[in-house]
């Protein structure tokens, strides 16, 4: 079966449109039975200011009026209930290169989200937050294709795990769940295996990998139900055109992007070596300095032990003095 690749934001959001898809999505990854979910993408189009060479607004404005809108960002929130009857907040991003503004990107979205009330019933709530990360890139440290961060309570004092959670500790730090397209091996054999096996980022059909060959055979209701979807997005010529022209957006924003990172690295490795040199400059300061110190404590040393021995000139002469004095007296009464 040809289906499309998961990994663009347009085709995961046919995804999470789908209600019972997008619940055995995120109840596999947390591993909870989810009895309520409200879904929403967070679409906003790119309005940077782009840091082009001079010569190139003609083709900056030409790009932002053919893609004015597919250049864009798309990051879903979930508001669940779980079978417990607790309710929490999803943040789920797409990730395909690796880039460090996008990392403060995360940051910053991340806090956005902590900052705003939520509504449950349509009263206020504060909700506890889950982070789920789908990159299309490599973390060089971690070799697995799915990983949890959990929380885990200390007792500091006695050294003990805690087990009851606290409802304002929960509301105040998260758990985080990521998934490294890359890393996904043809290994299908729990829930979880065959969920990431959409993500599988191989046997493609084409260079621009936006299709690839589904080589499974779901045995999962859910899964016919996902694998069905990403074969029409795949195949229907519509559907392919809008990941297209999302693929080409982000190449140009990327490569647009990567020159004003390449001049920010720049500028931050000139004041680098600029504070290094300072830092250098300042150290033979110090050096001299203590030199100066130590030669002016040697000094110092040198004047009391200088000092020291002409007292002791001085105490030698007063007895000598003394003792010629004894002595003319002596000769004094003789006579």
């Amino acid at each position: 079966m040809i289906i499309a690749n998961p990994i663009y934001d347009v085709v995961f959001k046919r995804l999470m449109e789908n209600e019972r898809v997008a619940k055995f999505f995120i109840g596999t990854l947390l591993d909870q039975h989810i009895e309520t979910l409200e879904i929403k993408p967070q679409e906003y189009t790119y309005k940077g200011e782009l840091d082009t060479p001079e010569g190139t607004k003609a083709v900056e404005e030409r790009m932002r009026e053919r893609f004015s809108i597919w250049v864009y960002r798309l990051d879903f929130i979930a508001t669940i209930r779980t079978e417990t009857g607790q309710y929490k907040k999803v943040l789920i991003e797409i990730q395909k290169a690796q880039n460090q503004i996008d990392l403060m990107r995360f940051r910053n979205y991340l806090a956005e989200q902590y900052k705003k009330e939520d509504k449950i019933n349509d009263e206020s709530a504060v909700l506890p937050i889950t982070t789920i990360y789908i990159l299309g890139f490599k973390l060089p440290e971690i070799e697995t294709a799915c990983v949890r961060v959990e929380r885990q309570y200390t007792d500091l004092i006695n050294k003990t795990t805690i087990t009851q959670k606290s409802e304002f500790i929960e509301k105040l730090t998260h758990d985080c769940f990521v998934v490294q397209a890359k890393r996904v091996t043809n290994r299908y054999q729990t829930r979880l295996d065959k969920l990431l096996s959409i993500f599988e980022q191989s046997n493609f059909t084409d260079d621009k990998e936006i299709t690839k060959k589904y080589i499974h055979s779901p045995d999962l209701e859910e899964m016919r139900e996902i694998t069905n979807i990403l074969h029409y997005v795949g195949t229907e010529p519509e559907e392919r055109k809008r990941i297209e022209d999302e693929q080409e957006a982000w190449r140009t924003v990327n490569a647009l992007f990567g020159q004003k990172e390449r001049k920010l690295l720049k500028e931050l490795a000139d004041k680098t070596k600029e504070l290094s040199k300072k830092d250098q400059a300042l150290s033979e300061k110090e050096q001299a300095l203590n030199e100066q110190k130590q030669a002016l404590s040697e000094q110092k040393q040198a004047l009391t032990e200088k000092d020291q021995a002409l007292n002791e000139q001085k105490q030698a002469l007063t007895e000598k003095d003394k003792l010629i004095e004894e002595l003319l007296r002596k000769l004094n009464e003789k006579k």
